[in-house]
């Protein structure tokens, strides 16, 4: 039988590529979408309705999306002044310390974004613009970045070694 830590380190390893890739994918969405108004601007005077909205909610969906892969990576900010001071087992512990304090503040905002998500959906909520986009769609990205970022701190407090490899790039 698979050890639930190993469960939950996989899971979150594979939770964390996905967002990453899709939060890429939505940059990338961005980065041709504002191109082509720019073009469209430029060239034909024919602005579009639509590219800046849109362009706003990608980019974060992609914030969102790209905090747990951020942090699996080691890419989050750290201040490396005071904590290469440390001893190695201080550090540890102070690690496990922020990832724990991480945790607690990624399922508050878990459960803050799920209720405003829900509300938006229950509450029929639009956007003002002439697209009247379901608020509730892109807002569905900050529940889900969070919950995985959430699972991605657990997997640093079951496996700090995992961590600090991705850290180092290994």
């Amino acid at each position: 039988m698979v050890p639930i830590k190993t469960i939950i380190v996989g899971l979150a390893a594979k939770a964390s590529r996905i967002s990453g890739v899709i939060a890429g994918i939505c940059i990338l969405a961005v980065a041709l979408s504002v191109s082509y108004e720019v073009v469209l601007r430029s060239l034909f005077n024919s602005p579009t309705e639509w590219v800046n909205e849109i362009s706003v909610y990608l980019v974060l969906i992609s914030a969102f999306l790209g905090f747990a892969p951020a942090l699996a990576s080691g890419k989050h900010i750290n201040v490396d002044l005071l904590t290469s001071k440390l001893s190695p087992q201080l550090n540890r512990s102070l690690k496990a310390i922020c990832s724990l304090i991480g945790l607690v503040f990624s399922l508050v905002f878990l459960v803050t974004s799920t209720e405003m998500t829900l509300n938006s959906y229950e509450l029929g909520l639009l956007s003002t613009s002439t697209l009247r986009v379901p608020l509730y769609l892109p807002q569905l990205a900050m529940p889900v970045g969070f919950f995985i970022l959430s699972l991605q701190f657990v997997a640093n407090l079951l496996d700090p070694d995992a961590a600090e490899a991705a850290k180092e790039g290994h």
